[in-house]
């Protein structure tokens, strides 16, 4: 058996395992199982395949498929599989920071702790609204690099996800008022997270489901900012697989504007807007989203220009999340 093939289907095979005792689909807890087996009976390491050809080489091994190639793809960068570890309660955001370039653990520590910085897409919005400038050992060329560092990880180092990826905003707050729903009832399985729980209390639901062909798996917010805040069960994050890498989308009670009171997709408050028919009050409220996609047209540089100007609008105006 070839040392890293056990490794990465060691790791798949326990994520089935766990999927299956958090009453996922069971179609999707066999598709684990069955990549899993492909990859411990594969005659070369699968790492040889993806860098001679790509995920899309192991997309075409039987069992695998585009999700599970991605995974692959995953373990083979960092050693680990990151819905393994969300699902078991484990995410370590420091082991995550430090893995950038630039930062070390005493300063991936720091920015957890003191800027509440537990995800890429956290340390994003941090460098987009300069809240890191001026820290030590970040200065202006290291932060600009390390943004184009971060943009590159969140986008898989590819293009823009296609629409198909992306669901409806409908479909985001219908999964939201399932998760909720059955959180409060207490119907879900739940995981001591190893972060911010002194007492490893199993308190955090997790709720595996699915809209047509797309699997979500949802759980409350566990970040260091939704403690300060005291919104652990306000806000929802929501994940799911799409054609090029994971997405996930952040919904929460929207604390003042036009939205106010309603349940609200963090990032595409225009779009909830119309979902609502709530009147709108402007770009900084609630337009946001379509400026930031109004460049679309743009050559490639242009776009991301104008697509970090309107990040910083927004981040400007939407400071609480």
């Amino acid at each position: 058996m070839v040392p890293d093939n056990a490794r990465a289907a060691g790791l798949l095979h326990q994520l089935a395992g766990v999927l299956e005792e958090q009453r996922a689909n069971p179609f999707r807890v066999a598709a684990y199982r069955r990549a899993a087996e492909t990859v411990r009976n594969l005659d070369r390491s699968y790492r040889e395949i993806l860098a001679v050809e790509g995920p899309a080489g192991l997309d075409r091994l039987r069992g695998i498929g585009p999700r599970i190639a991605l995974a692959l793809e995953a373990i083979s960068a960092t050693g680990r599989l990151p819905m393994l570890e969300r699902l078991l309660g484990e995410r370590d955001p420091e082991s995550l920071l430090a893995s950038l370039p630039f930062i070390g653990r005493r300063l991936a520590e720091r920015l957890h702790h003191e800027f509440g910085v537990g995800s890429l897409e956290d340390l994003e919005s941090a460098l987009h609204r300069g809240a890191l400038d001026g820290v030590r050992g970040l200065g202006p060329r290291r932060r600009e690099a390390l943004a184009a560092i971060v943009a590159d990880r969140l986008s898989g180092g590819r293009a823009d996800p296609v629409a198909s990826d992306i669901p409806a905003v409908a479909e985001l707050l219908d999964v939201d008022g399932e998760y909720r729903r059955e959180a409060e009832r207490g119907r879900l399985p739940t995981i001591a997270p190893r972060r911010l729980n002194p007492e490893h209390q199993a308190w955090l639901p997790v709720l595996h489901t699915r809209r047509g062909d797309r699997d979500y798996t949802v759980l409350y917010s566990n970040t260091a900012m939704a403690h300060r805040l005291g919104r652990t069960h306000d806000w929802v994050v929501i994940y799911w697989d799409g054609s090029s890498r994971e997405h996930q989308a952040t919904v929460v009670t929207e604390r003042r504007g036009a939205l106010r009171g309603h349940r609200v997709v963090r990032g595409r408050e225009s779009e909830c807007n119309r979902y609502y028919g709530v009147p709108a009050e402007g770009l900084a409220e609630v337009g946001w989203f379509e400026g930031l996609n109004a460049g679309e047209d743009r050559s490639p540089t242009d776009r991301a220009a104008h697509r970090s100007g309107a990040i910083r609008g927004l981040l400007a105006v939407q400071t609480e999340c």
